[in-house]
């Protein structure tokens, strides 16, 4: 991977607090939308006969600065690592510097580490990543990383 996958997004008057910054709980809504685009564009399907399953085990976010109404925001995702049945998935939340408003200059806001297993949706019990979706994963891996397939 050379580059990470990028998704912008606008700041809505629904997502701030009194103050017209973003509400914190909204960042992992942010970090929903990131990876839900990140993946549709590497070919992985939530929807018809090769549905996968993930669900989020963990969550971390870093808020760096505020985020604020009407901002124009890029979100940035890349795969970091690959067990059996869970990823760990990177995500960079970044202000675009559109239109010149001071708070609205292009820096980084957020991070956010999310850690998700691939299950059976009946059982709620791990399965492995399956190969197709582990080989659009791995491809997104940092170039840096020597062993993708780590155990879980």
């Amino acid at each position: 991977m050379t580059t990470p996958f990028t998704h912008q997004f606008r700041v809505r008057y629904a997502e701030v607090d009194p103050q017209a910054v973003v509400f914190n709980s909204r960042y992992l809504e942010y970090a929903d939308l990131v990876i839900t685009e990140f993946w549709r564009t590497i070919g992985l399907h939530f929807s018809g006969d090769d549905a996968l399953e993930f669900h989020v085990v963990k969550a971390e976010v870093e808020y760096i600065q505020p985020i604020r109404l009407d901002e124009l925001v890029e979100g940035r995702a890349f795969t970091s690592k690959i067990g059996n049945s869970s990823l760990t998935t990177q995500i960079e939340l970044w202000g675009t510097g559109e239109a010149g408003r001071s708070e609205g200059a292009a820096d980084l806001r957020a991070r956010i580490t999310l850690v998700n297993v691939h299950v059976d949706l009946a059982s709620g019990k791990p399965l492995p990543i399956p190969a197709h979706a582990r080989a659009s994963l791995e491809k997104s891996l940092p170039s840096e990383t020597a062993n993708p397939a780590e155990s879980n």
